[in-house]
């Protein structure tokens, strides 16, 4: 920044502060994830949450799929066509979820192909089916994203 010196013909450089003088905290009280009204939209589609009770859910989940004589876990993308379009996950643990060992073996198996798609951040339709421990326990919020761009 130039700044002009008691003297009318010294002119001087000052800095204004470093990069840490000028750091700011700032509470995010807010979400647009969820509004299905205003200029930026990102409704809840879906929430997924598996309870497998003391199973493994991987095995759970292939079990499953060989009961139902289905032999790759890639093709449920055509038993629940047409797969949503990409969203933004949200991890929430206050989910309630679907007791696995009572629930219909179709939602069950609905669930968790689409956790297959998912991290725990986006849902991508595009990836192959990945089921891990992981993916498979996740209580995750699906929030389409088509009317945002940032």
């Amino acid at each position: 920044m130039l700044c002009p010196s008691p003297h009318a013909d010294d002119l001087r450089y000052v800095n204004s502060g470093g990069p840490r003088s000028r750091t700011r905290t700032q509470r995010v009280e807010q979400s647009l994830l969820g509004r299905a009204d205003g200029p930026i939209l990102c409704p809840r589609h879906l929430c997924l949450a598996l309870d497998f009770g003391r199973k493994d859910p991987v095995l759970t989940a292939q079990r499953l799929l060989k009961a139902l004589r289905i032999p790759n876990p890639e093709l449920l993308r055509l038993t629940f066509a047409p797969v949503p379009g990409p969203m933004v996950c949200l991890v929430n643990p206050a989910l309630t979820p679907l007791q696995v060992a009572t629930a219909d073996p179709q939602e069950v198996l609905r669930q968790v192909f689409l956790l297959g798609l998912c991290t725990s951040v986006g849902f991508d339709p595009g990836r192959p089916v990945l089921w891990t421990q992981a993916s498979l326990t996740r209580r995750l919020e699906l929030f389409g994203v088509s009317e945002f761009y940032a």
